[in-house]
This record gives structure tokens, C-alpha cells and sequence, in this order.
């Protein structure tokens, strides 16, 4: 009857485990690729693993959602201890507490990086492997990073679901995304986040964005931006666009070697093209066919 009982209790346990383990988030990706370049950059800056760096910002931030990443770009939940700097206040272990607010989220990750490399009770952490991710979540946890019972435990199984400790053996990062990063935004808006896609980069447009307002942020011409997008310059943009910031490939990437793009209600060749990432003439030449023709519902195209 114990026996019975016990394996009972073990399987409900089990369950309640499985049930509160961690599922692939879409909006954890979206936060990873937005972020990695810069917490890549602070690793072979400052010797803080990659997928450490990573995992906390996500944790602490909600994936960029929380209030004090929003509002206060800061994305680690550092408090005010020593800053003369922006504030930003929030309810934590106490209420309305001090919390450090930044410019950038670039600021965030480099003080974030400073936060560890200059507290003397993470000294030790420095002396693991850079690849030690488990390692240095238990050793955050245990030098009182945080006071959450589970973080150490939290900061793995991210980092694991992810596979973000395959960030900690790189060598190299995209310069181009980082020194975006860096930026501080224009007319108080924040700066927007930098996809890459079929060997290229791309935004997507905002309310009210103009090729030149892009353009005085990225710091490229909006004028070559226009013609990367096969557009006037003065075009009026939709928000939820896909803005290129380099000239479009001639084909889709390799995976749609033997695939093709049916069309949907509401489509055109050259909404089609910028899906992609593909110049809009190549698309025509690809299909055998030229501005003058019509596509419809459900036709297949080529898209290299």
C-alpha cells in the first residue's frame, strides 16, 4: 500500500514538473535576436558569458517587455546603489524602489557587464570557464544576485531551450547590429531592431515613418534606402512594412530551392519580393513573366 502510494506521489510530482517546465517562446527568440550581437560583444569584452548575459536580460525584462526595460531601457533590474544617472521607480522586494534607467539598451548591457566585472563578491565567477554556463548561474545566484529561489535554475533552462550557450564559443559578432544598438533613438522614439534576412538587413516601418526619418537613424541615405526598397523616396510608408538597408537579393535563400510562394488575397509581385528579400525584376525574370501580367490566387512562383 506505501509502495502503491509512494509511486503515486512520485508521478503527480512528475507531472506538476513537466507541467511547469519551460515551452519555446517566439517573443524569447525575437528578444535573442535582437540581443546576441551585443551580449557576443560584451563577452569578448569583459569575459561574461554570452548565454549568461542573454538569459538574465530575458529573465529579468520579460524579453524586453518589462516596465523597466520599456520605460527605462533597463533590462537586468539593477537598482540605483551608486548611480547619479536617470531613475526609474518599481515595486520589488520593497515598494516604489530605486531603480537605474539608461539611454539605450546597449547602456544596460555595458553596465550590466561593469555591474559584475566591479562587485567583488563575483570575483570568482571570473575564474570559471567561459563555456561554464551552469557554473556561473549558480554562482550569481549564490553571491546574491538575485533573491529568487529558482533563478540559477531559471538562467539554465533558458539557456538550454535556447541553445545559447552556442553564443559563448563565438569569435566574432555583427558590427553593423551592435553600433545600431548603441544609438539612442530619434525624437525620443527608440531605435528599432534589426533583422537579418537572406544575407541582408531590415526594419520594420512604424507609424509615421518616412524613408528619411529611417534613414537619419540608421545612418544611411534615405535616399539609398528608397532605391534598395525599389521605391520613391518620398513614398509614404505603411507600419508593419519590411524596409530593406541594402540592395535585395536576386533569389530567395536556399531552402526555397525546390519551394514555391503561392499567392494569397491581397498580394502583389512587389509585396511578394520584399517578403523575401528579392529585387523585384529578378522575381518577374525567375517566373517568366513582366510588369504587365496580373498574378492571381493560389499561382505558384519561383522564388530561385
Amino acid at each position: 500500500m506505501k509502495k502503491a502510494l509512494l509511486i503515486l506521489i512520485t508521478f503527480q510530482l512528475s507531472l506538476v514538473t513537466s507541467s511547469a517546465q519551460m515551452k519555446w517562446n517566439q517573443r524569447y527568440q525575437q528578444y535573442i535576436d535582437q540581443y546576441k550581437d551585443i551580449a557576443i560583444e560584451q563577452m569578448l569584452k569583459w569575459k561574461i558569458p554570452a548565454s549568461i548575459t542573454l538569459a538574465q536580460g530575458l529573465f529579468e525584462s520579460g524579453a524586453g517587455q518589462s516596465r523597466l526595460a520599456v520605460e527605462g531601457n533597463n533590462h537586468f533590474g539593477i537598482k540605483c546603489n551608486g548611480w547619479e544617472g536617470r531613475k526609474i521607480y518599481e515595486d520589488d522586494d520593497a515598494r516604489n524602489e530605486c531603480f537605474r534607467a539608461y539611454k539605450s539598451a546597449f547602456d544596460s548591457y555595458e553596465d550590466h557587464s561593469k555591474f559584475l566585472v566591479n562587485g567583488r563578491r563575483y570575483a570568482s565567477l571570473f575564474q570559471l570557464k567561459q563555456t561554464d554556463y551552469r557554473g556561473w548561474a549558480k554562482g550569481l545566484k549564490a553571491a546574491g544576485y538575485a533573491t529568487n529561489p529558482q533563478y540559477a535554475s531559471k538562467l539554465i533552462e533558458i539557456i538550454q531551450l535556447y541553445k545559447l550557450y552556442e553564443y559563448d564559443k563565438a569569435k566574432g559578432y555583427d558590427k553593423f547590429i551592435s553600433e545600431h544598438s548603441k544609438d539612442h533613438g530619434v525624437n525620443g522614439y527608440p531605435v528599432h531592431p534589426i533583422k537579418i534576412y537572406n544575407k541582408n538587413y531590415y526594419i520594420i516601418a512604424r507609424p509615421n515613418d518616412t524613408f528619411r526619418s529611417i534613414g537619419e537613424e540608421i545612418g544611411i541615405s534615405y535616399r539609398k534606402i528608397a532605391k534598395y526598397n525599389e521605391r520613391d523616396k518620398n513614398d509614404r510608408l505603411e507600419a508593419g512594412e519590411m524596409i530593406w538597408l541594402k540592395k535585395k537579393q536576386t533569389k530567395a535563400p536556399k531552402d526555397y530551392k525546390d519551394r514555391l510562394h503561392y499567392v494569397r488575397a491581397g498580394e502583389s509581385m512587389y509585396s511578394i519580393a520584399q517578403k523575401y528579400g528579392i529585387r523585384l525584376k529578378s522575381l518577374y525574370k525567375m517566373n517568366h513573366m513582366s510588369p504587365d501580367d496580373d498574378i492571381r490566387v493560389g499561382q505558384g512562383l519561383k522564388l530561385r
